[in-house]
């Protein structure tokens, strides 16, 4: 079946679906599926645009509540994950996913679903380590520090996602896996993006949780955005046996949306001819969230998974056939995803412009049913409950009853001596370059005309589990005060603690000065100024 991928499309779903059409008209191509790899902006009204993490004057409306309200309906099946420019709290109500308007799924914090035989796996939000070990406890209305951790990835859906055995066809993260760089065309990377060398450089560039999945689920393809380029590699992971054939990973990251021309591939993937045409749940995930139910934290203390060092009596919560068969005996071995959007929120009204109002706490029906279909805790409805009890602001203090506990040692480094002090939530750009001619912005071939999927890719480079950067490494900013005032200061990054990676291939002799930068958040909004010189 032919899957297309888009990256950021911040939510001009109208020129997305639009060049979907223009694409077959010229072509003769229609997709069976869509995949979003984030900053989709799912924003129904004023209050959603209120929980955008991005400066109030590139905070637009765009097109995603024509398709909630139903005035539209997407012409394919699309499947999306989270960024980090979203409306958070409508993201929020489907923490286990669900449906954001007919025909478009969101895979919810992580999530895996199956279509037409194939299996699609995803992670939302971006990494920062002083977040990734706690639990989700934000909820509207949001703070200037929760509006950001929201959309943080967190340990528990990291975790969830390394019990999975099952092969992975397709995964989506919003971030590049870590490393990620050295198994393409780095030297053409860094020419288009020369802002990324330091980065690149100290191997501090993408999310290490991302990597870990990488090494662990070992997906046939591998799609994400964030970083506004498009960029192609080929991973070869090493096996465990001699008897294990060598399994490798297609990764390709793509541009934001219109009018770039690399925000969109068209791939074929081998799917099963007699699977039907719906959205399906996964029973292996299903039995995973079941199992690891009591691990859930709505606390914004920190939290280690279980692992095996003596301090947990179970740490593998991998499942097993028996319990995979109970749950496919659970629905009647009818894994179709039930059609049951909801309208949570009214529908901004161009006629009737609601600029002061306020984002509320919401439990979605989606959600309500999901949890009583098989067992698990709503999350929200857990957070409404602190907030009742007098945690105040959704920021809950409750203890909770889980195998875990807040007081052991953290599994990662906590020593921010040498962490770099920008917001390593505002990705930077060359205030010059801006962005690229369109004849050079791409490191592969362009997907206007669609060359055969290995060509969009260098030579194969292998994975070694070195390579493969534990969370444990990351770099972080400890310069909340940078993060609150939304500044834009250039700071050298510093980070002597990283750990030394082997390079593969010739680094390229580059300009090393300083470039003068400017905040990625700035120039992605800046929506009416890039059409003027694009």
């Amino acid at each position: 079946m032919k899957v297309a991928v888009v990256g950021c499309c911040h939510g001009a779903l109208d020129k997305m679906y639009e060049t979907l059409e223009l694409l077959q008209r010229r072509h003769n191509v229609w997709p069976d599926l869509l995949l979003c790899c984030g900053d989709f902006q799912a924003v129904r009204n004023e209050a959603d645009l209120r929980c955008m993490a991005v400066p109030a004057k590139y905070r637009h409306m765009q097109t995603f509540y024509r398709y909630y309200s139903g005035e539209k309906k997407a012409p394919v099946l699309t499947v999306f994950i989270g960024g980090n420019h979203e409306a958070s709290n409508h993201l929020q109500e489907l923490p286990y996913g669900g449906w954001v308007a007919p025909n478009i799924y969101y895979l919810g914090y992580a999530g895996v679903v199956r279509f037409r035989g194939v299996r699609i796996g995803g992670i939302s939000g971006i990494f920062k380590s002083h977040d990734y070990r706690k639990g989700h406890f934000e909820c509207p209305p949001y703070n200037e520090q929760t509006i950001r951790s929201a959309y943080h990835v967190r340990n528990i859906e990291v975790f969830k996602l390394k019990q999975l055995k099952r092969p992975m066809d397709i995964f989506m993260s919003h971030d590049w896996p870590r490393s990620i760089y050295h198994y393409g065309n780095k030297e053409q990377l860094l020419k288009m993006k020369s802002f990324f060398r330091q980065e690149v450089e100290s191997n501090t560039l993408g999310c290490p949780a991302a990597t870990e999945l990488l090494q662990h689920l070992k997906p046939t393809y591998w799609f994400s955005a964030h970083l506004h380029v498009k960029f192609a590699a080929f991973v070869q992971h090493e096996t465990n046996s001699k008897e294990e054939l060598p399994k490798t990973t297609k990764f390709l990251a793509l541009d934001k949306c219109l009018p770039h021309r690399d925000f969109l591939q068209i791939i074929d993937v081998e799917h099963d001819p007699n699977a039907g045409d719906s959205l399906e749940y996964d029973a292996e995930w299903i039995a995973v969230l079941k199992a690891t139910n009591s691990l859930i934290n709505v606390t914004p203390s920190s939290w280690n998974m279980p692992e095996k060092n003596g301090l947990h009596a179970k740490w593998d919560y991998s499942v097993t056939e028996e319990a995979i068969k109970e749950v496919l005996e659970e629905l009647n071995h009818d894994l179709k995803i039930p059609c049951n959007f909801t309208l949570t929120a009214a529908c901004y009204d161009p006629s009737k412009p609601r600029k002061n109002m306020e984002p509320v706490h919401t439990i979605n029906p989606q959600t309500t049913e999901f949890c009583a279909q098989f067992g698990l805790t709503d999350i929200n409805d857990r957070i409404q409950q602190a907030k009742e009890e007098g945690s105040g602001r959704g920021e809950c203090e409750e203890e909770m009853d889980s195998p875990g506990s807040a007081e052991e040692p953290s599994e990662y480094n906590t020593d921010n001596s040498g962490l770099s002090s920008f917001n390593p939530d505002e990705i930077m750009l060359d205030e010059e370059d801006g962005d690229e001619d369109l004849s050079t912005c791409s490191v592969d071939p362009s997907p206007d005309h669609p060359p055969e999927f290995s060509t969009s890719f260098s030579d194969i480079r292998i994975m070694p589990d070195s390579m493969a950067v534990s969370s444990d490494d990351a770099t972080d900013s400890n310069n909340e005060e940078l993060e609150k005032s939304g500044g834009s200061k250039q700071v050298e990054e510093k980070s002597p603690t990283e750990r030394s990676l082997k390079r593969i291939g010739a680094d390229e002799n580059g300009n090393s000065g300083v470039k003068k930068i400017k905040r990625r958040n700035q120039a992605i909004y800046a929506a009416e100024d890039e059409d003027k010189t694009d």
